[in-house]
């Protein structure tokens, strides 16, 4: 169970960063975590940029 919670969030980190590692989401017993924890990073990544530009644009309006 540590495995895939450790792959889960390899896989986070590389979503936000906007990276993946073919390897690690391949391997036949941990790759489905890491590739969930890649699409979550992927979306909190796009969440945090989306919410920068909201802030910024409010500020414009100021």
């Amino acid at each position: 169970m540590e495995e895939s919670f450790l792959a889960y969030t390899a896989g986070h980190a590389d979503g936000s960063a906007g990276r993946r590692d073919a390897q690690r989401a391949d391997d036949p017993e941990t790759g489905p975590d890491y590739r969930i924890g890649v699409v979550d990073g992927g979306v909190a990544a796009f969440q945090a940029e989306l919410i920068a530009e909201v802030r910024r644009l409010q500020d414009e309006s100021l």
